[in-house]
């Protein structure tokens, strides 16, 4: 019989294998602005929604050189609702740390009672910024929640594309305003989700990492890994697999299909009694191609495309029904 060969389980690029710190995810912003000056695209770089659940649409294909091209197929959805934001403060950064934070007038008591605020704070003056003091702009951003199923907001930083002098003209256009995810995300747009995955407790080796069972005579445990590593030297490398926290981990999923952004007709998304885990979705929301990672209720980060491949860039779909 031919010697067993396959790679090793488990990727290593993961490390450590815990729970991550907080639920709302975040992204490499300073890539991503590179990113979006490639590819000319101005203004912010992303926009929070929370996971509703999945649907399932009838829609026309028009990619081209398709196998179903000009016929109607039935793809699977995830509906993500995006109730918007309000831009909290500006953060001006030197060598990648906060050196400066501008914050808005108008922040919402929701805001206030969560963080501890300053009573009296300076009012941006772009006149006084010298470009010579800092070499990065975003955007401090929260969550408008009340208007879905939670009353405290998330905070969170987002990221702008452009020079320092275009960014900063940005920033004080968004500082205080409301930010609509129509304004920034399209049909049939190329999208990157940042989210948790579900959370799945402590599990195994087995299940953590997809090794094989041992013979059914073993004496040390069926589900165990044969050998943890040699005598000397006397320690067990990171890599050996072990048993552990498995789920709740920060993970991206690239080259996501936008089909629609919905900003008004809602009943044709809604269940009569709503979406179960979730409720009734009563702002805009945005329809992604396929599923996404993390439970309902979860925050998604939806950022431009980092890696966009040929494949995903010319998938073109119209939406003609939503299936029941």
């Amino acid at each position: 019989m031919a010697k067993l060969s396959r790679p090793r389980h488990g990727s290593l690029q993961f490390y450590p294998r815990t729970r991550a710190s907080k639920f709302v995810p975040s992204a490499n912003w300073a890539f991503l602005e590179q990113v979006g000056e490639r590819n000319n695209i101005k203004g912010i770089l992303g926009f929070l929604g929370y996971k509703v659940g999945m649907i399932s649409c009838l829609v026309k294909d028009n990619t081209p050189n398709s196998l179903t091209k000009n016929k109607q197929i039935v793809l699977p959805l995830t509906v993500i609702e995006c109730p918007g934001m309000k831009v909290f403060s500006i953060r001006l950064l030197k060598n990648k740390l906060p050196r400066q934070e501008f914050l808005a007038d108008n922040i919402e008591k929701e805001v206030r009672r969560k963080i501890n605020l300053p009573k009296a704070h300076k009012k941006i003056e772009l006149e006084k910024i010298r470009k010579e003091d800092y070499d990065d702009v975003r955007l401090v951003c929260y969550m408008l929640s009340r208007k879905t199923f939670k009353k405290t907001p998330e905070i969170f930083e987002i990221g702008l594309s452009g020079n320092f002098e275009e960014k900063l003209h940005k920033a004080k256009e968004f500082l205080g305003k409301e930010i609509s995810v129509a304004d920034f995300f399209k049909k049939n747009m190329t999208v990157d989700s940042y989210g948790l995955t579900k959370g799945k407790g402590t599990q195994g080796a087995i299940r953590r990492f997809g090794i094989q069972k041992r013979p059914h005579k073993t004496e040390k445990g069926v589900r165990n890994p044969g050998s943890l590593g040699p005598w000397h030297p006397a320690k067990i490398r990171f890599s050996a697999p072990h048993a552990g926290q498995l789920g709740c981990f920060t993970r991206v999923q690239y080259n996501n299909k936008i089909i629609t952004v919905e900003e008004k007709d809602f009943e044709k998304i809604n269940e009569k009694i709503g979406f179960g885990g979730y409720g009734i979705v009563k702002n805009p929301c945005v329809l992604v191609k396929g599923s996404v990672q993390g439970s309902q209720k979860r925050p998604i980060l939806l950022t431009i495309a980092q890696r966009p491949t040929r494949k995903a860039t010319k998938q073109n779909y119209d939406l003609i029904k939503i299936e029941r």
